[in-house]
């Protein structure tokens, strides 16, 4: 006896094989209330008419229906198990349309046959509702099973696994697991794989290592998991076991699978050992190992070694093609990227989709539209990977009419969103600004990935709702989706402040639970968290336990401890790098310049382009922005040089660097004149010239600017302010200086902040208006800083007014108590008005607390060497000449009465270090 007639003549003994038959198929339009045990029940619309099947039982006397209704008719309790015999259930589609499944009843003869066909019906239902992941839906199909006495084979209980797994019911799959008596090798899988699509990877491993024998899908589904959670680490591992134990050889797509990790990881050593192997497997013919070589070589920047694969192969397949274009795009450019797209022999969606992101990723946001438009042009229609893309290229660029133009298309192409779609909906809506449009889409969405959710915290966390995020990231955590590497280290990278350091903690601690501690962008969000919270102890220690190390692991230990102040450690780590690219070199220069080390890290510039590092624009940025703080044209005129003969000479930051390099060394002429030259002047453009101006004392030219600037359409920020005021401060013009501190909160709506202030008291303290100013300061909306009080006590040292000057370093003092500049400004008040006893007094003072003054220097650039100079120095070679034509000049400034000593006598012995950069450079010229 087989199925059905086994539990049958277990539950009634009494009846005979005889009485059960089954009749003739009957068509019913409509479907009975009470209808004793349902077989099967089917998922339809309901509303429409459906065929029914009635089965017979002599001995109830009653008819039992067979209906295509949606949902399950009412189950009573099993008295009878009735004969399938000549019953066959097929099941015929899926449908998109209305995410039905479809089933036909028809006759079949044979009984073992039907009792076949309906656990193949079973199998193909269990396989729709997986695809459908609809939980309710896979209920009923298991209450059937039971109902119908075929939960217990093992064929069933294998779907049921993979069906309850798709449909991320993982408890449930893991009791029906344990409820089968002899697992095979595809219930193991089964289960494996349904952890691993849960990023349950801990769970996952130790299934994987209780399994009594392991197929080629075992090693795979393992690689796969890990790699796509992150921990391409892992993932080799596992190959390199499967390797020991000499298994699963015949299978390429294991290969294929640990190039993946292996490319991600960049590790080229490791990319020529698997290439050999393979070869040596005799897999080099095979099209998914070669597409995968050539990916992997790529992603490790072996371009020449993927040429060489790539020219080996007779007929390229389309995604050679587009790994090359790729390659080619991350080596040399846009440029020949393009001409190796146009070189193919066809395109594809892929093709287009690769040429599109590249020119948005190197930010030409523009032309990737123009190739959008262009593949529109030749007929290919974009699916939603596509419309991702360019989205992203208007996201770029900031393009809120392009990128509404485009979600209107994939309205009308697709009224629910998918998650690609979506996913570059949201980031586009959160880049332009528009945080509850990205909300919206987001929840409009009928599915969520782990790309749309990242994309929504990451907008977040760009609009500074860091708790917002934070709670989003938790009830993502409940959503049934495995979290991956870039969520992690974008909710990572809301925990760089003091405020949620615990929870990065908390985190740090789930990643090693999840296992995810191997991945590098997860292990450098962890450094880049903990350089930010300034604990490099813990940020060495996370680095330290990478397995695996990219240049951005680096860079981020250069900068965690560039931020502490730590310039060696920083240098260490720099000279330790296996390898270097210019993000690198950008980051160990900005090491040197933000913490005043400006003489090494122009040397540091000058060893960069030995070594043949070609600058980028922030590389060029830096090293003239150096220049201009320490007044050093000629370099600075070299590096001008070197960035017009790579092309870089006409970039707008470039040229916004040089103007102020020019004003800075005193020569604002040639500013002026580069800053005409800029074709697509910009906010900082008006801003570095107007600096320019100001600091060379032109307050009136720095007016005009400002007011050409406006006619331009050009609105103004609070630097564009500081500029106007510190103008109209250094040209003693009180009245204009008034009228715009009062209109850039009337006409602008920019409240004034400390700069501004300081700027306005030293316009008034220079004007001699000392109360004004005074009063200023006591109607600001906020505390005054140490700029503000310092204005106002310089002010005073020169008006002597010693009452002020006591207010301003008592209030300076209590900003901050060791600040020897404060005892010192007034220490000089005294002396200038010949209180040379409070003088004294306020010198014990900073003897008694140990404050000292620290040493003010200046320098200047004479023949290729920079002299650097102290008060009263006497360190210098030539020190004897240089006081010699010092005291020449102002013995001769005396004898036309125009020097006026402003300082005491008791200070005038001193010889001021500007003066003597002077004499050095009047030294070189001949008498």
């Amino acid at each position: 006896m087989h199925g059905p007639i086994l539990l049958l003549s277990r539950h009634r003994p009494e009846l005979k094989k005889s009485e059960i038959f089954r009749l003739r198929l009957r068509r019913r339009d409509t479907v009975r209330p009470n209808i004793h045990p349902t077989i099967w029940s089917l998922f339809s619309d309901p509303t429409s008419n459906h065929q029914g099947s009635w089965i017979y039982n002599k001995s109830l006397k009653r008819r039992s229906l067979i209906s295509p209704v949606m949902g399950m008719l009412p189950i009573q309790p099993l008295k009878y198990i009735l004969h399938l015999s000549r019953l066959n259930v097929r099941y015929i589609s899926s449908t998109q349309e209305n995410l039905s499944t479809k089933l036909i009843l028809c006759h079949d003869p044979s009984l073992q046959q039907s009792y076949m066909e309906l656990s193949q019906t079973f199998y193909e239902a269990m396989k729709a509702c997986a695809s459908l992941k609809s939980i309710p839906i896979a209920r009923k199909l298991h209450a059937q099973l039971i109902s119908i006495g075929l939960d217990s084979a093992i064929f069933l209980q294998n779907h049921l696994l993979h069906m309850y797994s798709q449909c991320s019911l993982i408890e449930d799959a893991r009791r029906i697991f344990y409820s089968i008596h002899h697992p095979n090798v595809f219930s193991w899988n089964t289960m494996i794989n349904g952890l691993v699509d849960l990023g349950r990877m801990r769970e996952a491993k130790i299934l994987f290592n209780e399994m009594p024998e392991r197929d080629s899908v075992s090693w795979t589904t393992m690689m796969s998991g890990h790699f796509n959670n992150g921990q391409p680490v892992d993932a080799i591992k596992v190959f390199a076991a499967m390797v020991q134990n000499c298994e699963s050889f015949s299978d390429p797509f294991s290969f294929s699978c640990v190039m993946k990790a292996c490319g991600s990881l960049g590790n080229i050593k490791l990319a020529l050992q698997l290439h050999s192997l393979a070869e040596k497997l005799e897999f080099g013919n095979n099209m998914t190992i070669q597409n995968s070589i050539i990916d992997m070589y790529i992603k490790c920047g072996a371009l020449s070694s993927a040429e060489k694969m790539f020219l080996r192969i007779r007929s390229p397949s389309l995604f050679c093609w587009n790994s090359m274009i790729f390659g080619y795009s991350k080596l040399y450019g846009v440029q020949r990227a393009l001409h190796m797209f146009f070189q193919m022999p066809e395109h594809d969606c892929v093709s287009w989709n690769t040429i599109i992101s590249i020119f948005s990723q190197h930010g030409f946001g523009v032309q990737s539209l123009s190739m959008f438009v262009e593949m529109w042009n030749q007929g290919f229609r974009p699916n939603s990977m596509i419309y991702a893309t360019v989205l992203s290229a208007c996201a770029s660029i900031y393009d809120l009419e392009w990128g509404t133009h485009l979600h209107a298309r994939i309205i009308r192409m697709e009224p629910s969103l998918d998650v690609f779609a979506g996913s570059g909906l949201i980031d586009m809506y959160v880049k332009c600004g528009h945080l509850h449009f990205a909300r919206q889409v987001f929840n409009n969405m009928t599915e969520h990935n782990a790309v749309s959710w990242t994309s929504l915290i990451s907008g977040v966390v760009r609009s500074g709702l860091e708790d917002e995020a934070l709670v989003l990231f938790n009830q993502m955590r409940k959503a049934p989706i495995s979290l991956d590497e870039f969520t992690l280290a974008t909710v990572l990278g809301v925990c760089s402040g003091q405020k949620h350091v615990l929870v990065g903690e908390q985190l740090h601690g789930y990643t090693i639970k999840a296992g995810m501690i191997s991945s590098i962008p997860v292990g450098n969000a962890l450094v880049t968290m903990y350089a930010k919270c300034q604990n490099t102890h813990k940020a060495n220690q996370t680095f330290e336990l990478m397995p695996f190390k990219d240049i951005i692991s680096w860079t981020a230990m250069i900068t965690a401890f560039s931020q502490v102040g730590n310039v060696e450690k920083a240098r260490e780590y720099f000279d330790k790098m296996p390898q270097r690219n210019v993000i690198t070199w950008n980051s160990m220069l900005a090491t040197y310049f933000q913490n005043g080390f400006w003489e090494e890290g122009l040397k540091l510039y000058i060893l960069m382009r030995r070594v043949e590092v070609n600058p980028d624009w922030v590389t060029l940025v830096t090293s003239i922005s150096a220049c201009a703080d320490l007044a050093i044209l000629k370099l600075g005129i070299q590096i001008i040089a070197q960035a017009e003969k790579i092309g870089l000479g006409s970039n707008v930051s470039v040229t916004n660097s040089i103007v102020t390099l020019y004003s800075r060394c005193g020569q604002i002429e040639v500013a002026k004149r580069v800053f005409d030259s800029i074709c697509d002047k910009n906010l900082i453009s008006w801003n570095a010239i107007m600096a320019g101006y100001a600091q060379n004392g032109e307050g009136r030219k720095v007016i005009e600017i400002f007011e050409n600037m406006l006619k331009m359409d050009c609105t103004p920020d609070h630097i564009s302010y500081v500029s106007v005021l510190s103008g109209c401060s250094h040209s003693g013009l009180v009245i204009e200086g008034k009228h715009y501190f009062s209109s850039m909160t009337e006409d602008f709506g920019i409240n004034p902040t400390c700069e501004h202030f300081a700027c306005m008291v030293d316009l008034l303290g220079r004007a001699g208006l000392l109360e004004e100013a005074k009063n200023l300061i006591d109607t600001m909306p906020f505390k005054p800083n140490a700029a503000i009080w310092g204005a106002l006590l310089g002010a005073c040292r020169v008006r002597r007014n010693l009452k002020l000057a006591e207010v301003a370093v008592r209030n300076l003092l209590e900003l901050d108590i060791d600040d020897s500049g404060s005892y010192v400004l007034l220490a000089n008040t005294y002396s200038d008005c010949g209180q040379l006893e409070a003088f004294a007094d306020v010198r014990k003072e900073m003897r008694k607390k140990g404050i000292e003054k620290k040493p003010g220097c200046s320098w200047i650039e004479v023949n290729n060497r920079v002299h650097v100079f102290t008060v009263d120095d006497t360190h210098h070679p030539q020190m004897k000449d240089i006081y010699r034509i010092l005291d020449e000049i102002i013995k001769k400034i005396e004898d036309t009465g125009c020097y006026v000593n402003p300082i005491s006598s008791f200070l005038s012995q001193c010889y001021h270090r500007e003066k003597l950069d002077v004499a050095v450079e009047l030294l070189r010229v001949p008498a």
